[in-house]
């Protein structure tokens, strides 16, 4: 089981659902960064569990940092944060020990880990894991802050229902950081949330595509081939669970373009080139040209859902049935773009450091 990712800034996970503790290690970043704790809180803020549209099972999640910051800043040595569980109800899971949740990993891991994976809660596989990725992400994004540049993600579609795309991406990402409901169209939030509260009431659940946007990214970061910046992205953004999609720019819509209509014409602007257009989405032959990148992610309705199932009876193959019980999200898109915000960030700063040298986010 491989729990780490990045060459230069890696991260590390740890710990399952209903277990004693979360948690991740960040490592590789330059010594002297500011570490804004009540920066990470109000990012673990925008991860939790809020209302009707959420699951009931509410976490303080606080962080302890327990090694790696010293006088508000980063020494240089690991950064190891830890995140209590607290308010688990591992008795709804009893039956699930044996009966595979259909969208789940239960089976897949039955068949990798032969019984002794924790399945309380989904354990290791389950979404409360990231929640050590946006503690760690909280400082990979104040560094990138630090170097101006900037991150933003916003609920696109959600039950059918659509946000309008990024305009003025500066005031966009600005309006989303602090926003409990990540929409750049005010007027859309309660017809989204009232969806999600109808599939809720129907014993149901609705997933929808994120969009995310980096702005102040320099041209020239990245790898041909094999190690591009948009493979890594996706490595990553694919690590996150519930996601089943990535595309950068126009993605799939590129497709069904002319190539006169996909390119992005290059202009020169006072000390820097730009392009008219961002169909490509920042990034050319896996190098960023310096325009934003633009990403938008998949993700896949909630799993977890009251209704009742078809499954397997993993004990001896028999076909059964499955109600499942306890406290799920009837969305989760809404608690993700914190996750998706934190694990780009992450990525930007290992191929930052991978071009520039650790040393640059101290310049």
């Amino acid at each position: 089981m491989k729990n780490t990712f990045g060459s230069s800034v890696s991260i590390t996970i740890f710990g399952e659902s209903h277990g004693a503790a979360i948690g991740a290690v960040l490592d590789g970043l330059a010594a002297g960064i500011p570490v804004d704790e009540e920066f990470i809180a109000s990012q673990m803020d925008l991860r939790k569990a809020v209302g009707k549209i959420s699951t009931a099972r509410h976490e303080a999640d606080k962080v302890k940092i327990l090694s790696g910051v010293f006088n508000g800043r980063t020494t240089g040595t690991p950064i190891t944060f830890m995140i209590e569980n607290q308010d688990q109800h591992s008795r709804d899971y009893g039956e699930l020990a044996y009966k595979a949740r259909p969208g789940h990993a239960d089976f897949t891991a039955q068949m990798k880990y032969h019984g002794f994976q924790d399945f309380r809660g989904g354990g290791h596989f389950s979404g409360r894991i990231t929640a050590g990725i946006v503690a760690a992400g909280a400082v990979a994004i104040s560094a990138l802050k630090n170097k101006g540049i900037h991150i933003g993600t916003h609920i696109l579609t959600c039950g059918g229902i659509s946000d309008r795309s990024f305009s003025d991406l500066t005031s966009d990402i600005e309006k989303l950081s602090t926003a409990e409901f990540a929409v750049l169209d005010d007027s859309v939030r309660q017809t989204m949330t009232a969806r999600i509260e109808a599939a809720a009431a129907e014993g149901d659940s609705v997933g929808g595509r994120l969009e995310t946007a980096v702005i102040g990214f320099p041209a020239g970061v990245g790898e041909p081939w094999f190690d591009t910046l948009e493979s890594v992205l996706s490595h990553m953004l694919f690590s996150i669970p519930a996601v089943k999609g990535v595309e950068f720019g126009d993605g799939f819509e590129l497709a069904d373009m002319v190539g006169s209509k996909a390119n992005d014409a290059y202009r020169k602007n006072s000390d820097s080139v730009e392009t008219v257009t961002n169909h490509n989405g920042g990034i050319l032959g896996g190098i960023s040209s310096g325009m934003p990148i633009i990403i938008r992610t998949a993700i896949k309705p909630t799993p977890s859902i009251y209704k009742g199932q078809q499954t397997v009876d993993m004990r001896d193959m028999s076909n059964t049935e499955l109600v499942i019980k306890g406290r799920h999200d009837p969305a989760i898109i809404h608690r993700a773009r914190v996750v998706v915000d934190s694990a780009a960030a992450l990525v930007l700063c290992d191929q930052l450091a991978l071009r520039y040298g650790t040393d640059w986010f101290m310049q």
